[in-house]
This record gives structure tokens, C-alpha cells and sequence, in this order.
């Protein structure tokens, strides 16, 4: 299968090695990956922001990067989740290009859902000694039904443990531009999210979207804790953590 992978901006810039996990674990399903090098960003802070010109040509660079490619597989249920459901509305009013929108769409997938799903990775590369528990994304979770697959691939890892944790599909308090326009809130919901995260008593909390994780390491680090580690599920599964 000929993959491109679509590393994200927020991954590039702040933990690349979420990419090269990605990378290593579709190579790991016998994939032939290609990463276009002059990749940016899907759109999404500007769609959110209401900024269509700038999303519209995002979403177009995108489209023509990854046009040669069998499927399209990101590190991440949020901005998986703009191609897939979003990118029809950007599009709207364009039917040429809404059609080569939903060409994109029907081949792009969140890297456990495309994991699981499409290549039937049956054994996977990393070992984790200690628990963890896992943090389901809003986007991931109900825009793309990412749910079973992250913990069906982290039962393979050998040596780790997984605990539920209490509220697991309850927000971070991210959710992009919320956590700039309603501050206090999403401080709220992070001081939650983070005490559940400590009572599990996991050794590490693990999510398949970094801005979620970053948002809980950030808190959890206020909070006074040094001690749960924050991963990313590529980083656990590929051996990278």
C-alpha cells in the first residue's frame, strides 16, 4: 500500500518524533510511506477562526501533496477529522474541487483507526514496562469513532498494563481556539481531566492527539506533577517513548 503520511503542523514543530513513530509503525504493516516535504497545516485554526480564504487554500495544497497516494494517515483524530468532515463544507460552493475534497476524505484516516482497520497490524514494534491509561479525543472519538482501536493495539505491547481512567471521553479543555477565548473554562476542565489522570495511578497518560497532550502535560506540570509521563499511542506502540 502506497501511504502518505500527513505528519501535522503541531507534530513537525513541537514533537517530531510522534512522525517518525508514525512513520516507523506503518512501515512496520509493510506500508510504502510517502511524507511530501513541503507539508503545512490542514486548515483547521483557520476554519475554526472563520478564516475560509486561508483554509480553502490549505486544503488545497493538501489535496494536490497527497493526490498520488493509495491512502492518507495522520497521527491525529483532530486534524484527520477536519479532511474527513469538514473539507466538504469548505468546499461547498466548488464542486470541482469539493469532488477532489471528497476523494481526499475517503481515503484519510487516523493512524490507530487506519492501524487496525485497513492494514491489520497484528504485532507491534514497542515495549512499555509500567500502566497507562488513555485519554479519548473529542474529535477523534465522535468525528471519526476512534475508540476500541488505540486499545486494541496497546493490549499488543508487551510488558503494559492499561487502566481505564474515570472520564476518559470527557474534553481536555483544549479544543484549539476554546482554550485562548475561554480561558478560565478550559483551565476547569483541565484541572478535571488531570486529577482523574492522578488517581488512576498510571504511569503514563497516552492520547492520539498532541494538543490534547500537551494541554494535559502542561497542567499536570502546574499541578505540581513530575511524575505521570505524557505520550503520544505512536510513541508507546512504535517504541520511541
Amino acid at each position: 500500500m502506497r501511504v502518505g503520511l500527513f505528519v501535522t503542523c503541531l507534530v513537525d514543530l513541537i514533537r517530531p518524533r510522534i512522525g517518525f513513530a508514525a512513520l516507523r509503525l506503518l512501515e512496520a504493516a509493510g506500508c510504502q510511506v510517502i511524507v511530501p516535504a513541503a507539508q503545512t497545516c490542514c486548515g483547521q485554526p483557520g476554519y475554526n477562526s472563520g478564516d475560509r480564504s486561508a483554509t480553502r487554500a490549505l486544503a488545497l495544497k493538501l489535496i494536490d501533496e497527497f493526490a498520488d497516494c493509495e491512502y492518507v494517515v495522520l497521527p491525529s483524530g483532530s486534524c484527520a477529522g477536519m479532511i474527513r468532515e469538514h473539507y466538504a463544507d469548505v468546499f461547498r460552493d466548488d464542486a470541482a474541487n469539493g469532488q477532489r475534497a471528497a476523494a481526499l476524505a475517503a481515503k484519510t484516516y487516523e493512524l490507530t483507526d487506519f492501524l487496525v482497520n485497513v492494514a491489520k497490524l497484528d504485532r507491534v514494534p514497542g515495549r512499555f514496562e509500567g500502566s497507562v491509561t488513555y485519554h479519548d479525543s473529542c474529535s477523534g472519538l465522535r468525528e471519526l469513532g476512534v475508540k476500541g482501536q488505540p486499545r486494541a493495539l496497546l493490549s499488543k505491547v508487551p510488558g503494559l498494563r492499561l487502566t481505564e481512567l474515570n472520564g476518559a471521553e470527557e474534553c481536555c479543555g483544549f479544543g484549539g481556539a476554546f482554550s485562548v477565548k475561554f480561558g478560565d473554562i478550559s483551565a476547569r476542565i483541565a484541572e478535571r481531566k488531570c486529577g482523574n489522570i492522578q488517581a488512576s495511578g498510571a504511569d503514563a497518560i497516552v492520547g492520539g492527539d498532541l494538543g490534547c497532550l500537551l494541554n494535559i502535560e502542561g497542567k499536570l506540570r502546574r499541578m505540581g506533577d513530575d511524575r505521570t509521563r505524557v505520550l503520544h499511542v505512536s510513541e508507546v506502540l512504535a517504541g520511541n517513548d
